[in-house]
């Protein structure tokens, strides 16, 4: 796509948010974008809403204005949300051991691993000894069973390392045990969030969606990936034993040949698929005070405040940098990716993708694309079009 041949950028944006659309537009012809959606909400109310360009690059097909595409570990924010639900009513202590709320989790150094530790990344459980199939992690009991079997890398609340897929399944472990229905993180989701607030957005994606409303993902060539990657990031992804390559260990789980995604699966650290509009809505709520989830100001005030660094400081083992910082499930506004004001929280994903809740702003945000991208503390594509939004606000 270039210059020749503009994509049309359907949607609308509220008067002031106009160098919102002249961005996405841009996106298209000087960043590479091939499809996408971004969306916004400011104090409850929806202020950008666009989409554009392709959901496959193979037949041409255009994004639509329902498109859902799979956001990696973007999902990891929403994933997040349903915990703080558990916490506003009471059946969570962030500061609690985890084997309170399941015992058999205090086995192989584990018994006193909190809540918070976990959510932050820093519990030294950021891969499997053997690493667990389709059918292991289909299986709620038999996972449990080798999560609990998992011995820290190092002593829990020293270190930072990503937990790039096996936190999504401890959380949903957690989850289940402190509901009373003892429901998966996934139907939680649905059923507690999702489905109030009227979300296409699914952890747990059914059936009955149909393969026309999925985008698929074109992804970058090598030399892309190079250019793109820090040079130490890139030498780690060629080590199979490098703690990175460990942690992503199963992330192509939501991905199927036949129907694009998998159904019925959960991989809930990095499998949600959804619209960008969804994300925004659901961070929208936290940013608003909560009221439509019934959600209670110590929670929002516990999500609003600052990343507790582990002994060793926020450097992460996985990654290979310096200050990206965790808390509560997701990530922070932090120097090395800085993303609305010093309260914000939310997640980035593989490729582009990011939502997130300003509560100063009172704002929630949400981008997605086809195109995968190669950037690792933010997308030009999804920075142009957040650095807009903060003009619009005059900030």
């Amino acid at each position: 796509m270039n210059a020749a041949q503009p994509v049309q950028i359907h949607g609308q944006v509220a008067p002031g948010f106009e160098a919102v659309r002249a961005a996405f537009a841009d996106n298209f012809v000087h960043r590479h974008e091939l499809g996408g959606a971004c969306c916004v909400y400011h104090r409850g109310q929806k202020v950008v809403d666009l989409w554009g360009g392709l959901r496959n690059a193979a037949t041409g097909e255009p994004w639509e204005e329902d498109t859902m595409v799979l956001v990696y570990s973007t999902t990891k924010g929403l994933a997040a949300m349903t915990l703080a639900l558990a916490h506003s009513r009471g059946w969570l202590d962030y500061d609690e051991r985890i084997a309170r709320y399941w015992p058999e989790f205090a086995q192989a150094g584990k018994e006193r691993i909190t809540v918070r530790q976990l959510l932050a990344h820093q519990a030294g459980l950021f891969a499997f000894a053997e690493q667990a199939d389709m059918n292991v992690v289909a299986d709620p009991d038999r996972l449990a069973a080798v999560l609990a079997q998992q011995r820290p890398v190092w002593e829990p609340g020293t270190r930072q390392a990503y937990h790039a897929i096996s936190l999504g399944y401890y959380e949903g472990e957690l989850l289940r045990r402190i509901d009373p229905q003892h429901r998966s993180l996934g139907q939680f989701f649905q059923d507690e969030i999702a489905t109030p607030l009227g979300l296409d957005f699914y952890i747990r994606l059914p059936e009955s969606i149909p393969d026309s409303r999925l985008a698929t993902l074109s992804r970058p060539g090598l030399w892309a990936l190079l250019r793109g990657f820090p040079l130490r990031l890139t030498l780690e992804v060629w080590n199979p034993r490098a703690n990175i390559v460990r942690a992503l260990a199963g992330s192509m789980l939501a991905h199927d040949a036949q129907r694009i995604y998998a159904r019925n699966f959960e991989v809930p650290a990095g499998g949600g698929v959804g619209t960008a509009r969804a994300i925004a809505r659901a961070y929208s709520v936290f940013a608003t005070g909560g009221r439509e989830l019934n959600l209670q100001a110590p929670t929002l005030q516990a999500l609003a405040a600052p990343a507790v660094p582990p002994t060793r400081g926020f450097y992460d083992e996985c990654m290979k940098g310096e200050g990206v910082q965790f808390a509560l499930g997701f990530m922070k506004h932090c120097p090395v990716w800085p993303f609305g004001s010093a309260s914000a929280y939310g997640m980035p994903g593989t490729g582009g993708s990011l939502g997130f809740a300003d509560p100063e702003q009172e704002l929630g945000y949400g981008y997605v694309t086809s195109r995968v991208g190669t950037s690792v503390t933010g997308d030009a594509r999804e920075v142009a079009l957040r650095r807009a939004v903060y003009e619009s606000l005059g900030g």
